[in-house]
């Protein structure tokens, strides 16, 4: 049976190092990722309901199972924006898919990041969760860059069950997580 790859190397290297370093008594207690949420925000769908369509069937594509459309919570007059109107797409990922997709964020798009660095080790939100910005969904490789209309950026969202920062921190640096600034 198929397992994903990130998922063996967290059973198989991720719990015993951080079981080490955190000196955790089970296996329990050593935090895992629980699930991915992408997020991608359109500002002109507004004015061009195309536009949302086209980010849906990008956000499947990347993400490997439907993306949902985003619905304005409230009329804001100055954007011509109405309450109920879609705004953006969302995919949240499980399970064997949110493995394979950060298998493939880590080693195949954010390396195609145009003088890539690293990503900011700033993105933990205290609770042990990790933000983290894409300006142009052009990386992935799933993504055709011929048939874009518009270049996007996206928020992903890592949610660990990790109870502090610096406990998430070590998770996703065992992970291979390429952190370019030391946290602090």
């Amino acid at each position: 049976m198929y397992k994903p790859r990130l998922k063996e190397k967290y059973l198989n290297e991720v719990v015993p190092a951080m079981k080490e370093q955190f000196q955790y008594k089970s296996v329990m207690q050593v935090p895992r990722i629980t699930k991915i949420v992408l997020n991608q925000g359109v500002g002109g769908a507004v004015a061009d309901k195309r536009l949302i369509d086209v980010a849906i069937a990008e956000m499947s594509l990347i993400a490997g199972q439907k993306a949902v459309a985003t619905k304005s919570k409230k009329d804001i007059s100055n954007f011509k924006l109405r309450k109920g109107v879609n705004v953006g797409a969302r995919v949240t990922l499980r399970g064997d898919r949110m493995y394979e997709f950060l298998d493939r964020l880590l080693s195949i798009s954010l390396p195609r990041i145009r003088d890539f660095k690293g990503v900011n080790a700033k993105g933990f939100d205290g609770r042990g969760n990790y933000n983290l910005g894409i300006t142009e969904q052009i990386i992935f490789a799933e993504i055709d860059i011929d048939k874009v209309m518009k270049i996007n950026g996206m928020d992903i969202t890592i949610v660990t069950s990790a109870q502090n920062d610096s406990e998430a921190y070590a998770l996703l640096k065992e992970f291979g997580m390429p952190f370019n600034n030391i946290k602090k």
